[in-house]
């Protein structure tokens, strides 16, 4: 089934502001279905399902696949595109605006699997990172150097807040590259698969909100050392915040960028054993 020849039965017009841009190609339609390691067994939450070409591919391994997509105008494409498939639900609207605690009770477990639009990205992400009880990990094309923050070394300049909450969850790796040309429309960018695996790789924390917000002061500033985030966010005084980041094996001019994902939980921790965060 060509996309472009439903696309253009239906009439179907792109908007700049849902950043559609989709795949056609079936070889690596494929190949993200198998790096999302989607078989008979598994559920697949997908965000963006555009005219379906990937929605197919999962479809064609899944035991279910539940397909959110903004754009009403696609509901006469998907319904062509999928016709032929059982396993495969599309809801419309904002995914964003979404139960995700009610959409957990009805699915259980369950991967993401997408070809996320660039705009929306990060706070999809997050959403599943910081919200999601069931999430088991995602598979996503995302701009590639959004994948390579995902991904980044502490240190490194590509590391951020992002970084750090995606591997307290688990293993994050890029799986492929993807050129601009391989999509249409072509934009501007070229693109990435990134997979990440929860509970593989990760760690535990005694509090994920003292984490959350132990990463923002971190990153808050990544000029100042991480003893004045410290003091600066949660009024602390120096020789108390010196103490602190010591106890985490960082030096006392260390910025926060430096540190570890696990060296922010033990901070994070620290934090809460000082009854500074809850």
């Amino acid at each position: 089934m060509e996309i472009k020849d439903v696309l253009r039965r239906n009439e179907f017009t792109f908007k700049k502001k849902f950043g559609q841009n989709f795949l056609s190609d079936q070889n690596l339609l494929s190949v993200i279905a198998a790096d999302a390691g989607v078989d008979e067994h598994t559920t697949v939450v997908e965000i963006g399902a555009g005219a379906g070409a990937l929605t197919r591919a999962l479809a064609k391994r899944a035991k279910r696949v539940v397909a959110f997509e903004i754009d009403n105008a696609l509901a006469p494409v998907l319904e062509e595109t999928l016709a032929e498939f059982d396993n495969v639900e599309v809801r419309f609207g904002d995914f964003m605006k979404a139960n995700l605690p009610a959409l957990e009770a009805e699915l259980g477990d369950y991967v993401v699997a997408a070809n996320l639009p660039y705009y929306v990205t990060t706070p999809v992400i997050m959403r599943f990172v910081e919200e999601a009880q069931h999430c088991k990990g995602f598979t996503v094309m995302v701009q590639e150097e959004v994948a390579v923050r995902f991904c980044a070394a502490a240190g490194s300049a590509e590391y951020g807040a992002v970084t750090a909450a995606i591997a307290r969850k688990g293993r994050c790796a890029i799986t492929r590259k993807v050129p601009r040309e391989m999509f249409f429309p072509r934009p501007n960018v070229d693109s990435a698969v990134v997979h990440a695996t929860f509970g593989e790789g990760g760690f535990a924390v005694s509090s994920a909100r003292a984490y959350r917000d132990t990463v923002r002061c971190a990153f808050l500033n990544r000029r100042k050392t991480l003893v004045n985030n410290l003091m600066n966010t949660f009024r602390l005084e120096r020789e108390r915040a010196v103490s602190l980041v010591a106890e985490v094996g960082a030096e006392e001019r260390a910025r926060g960028e430096t540190l570890t994902p696990q060296q922010l939980g033990a901070l994070a921790d620290a934090l809460v054993r000082a009854g500074v965060l809850q």
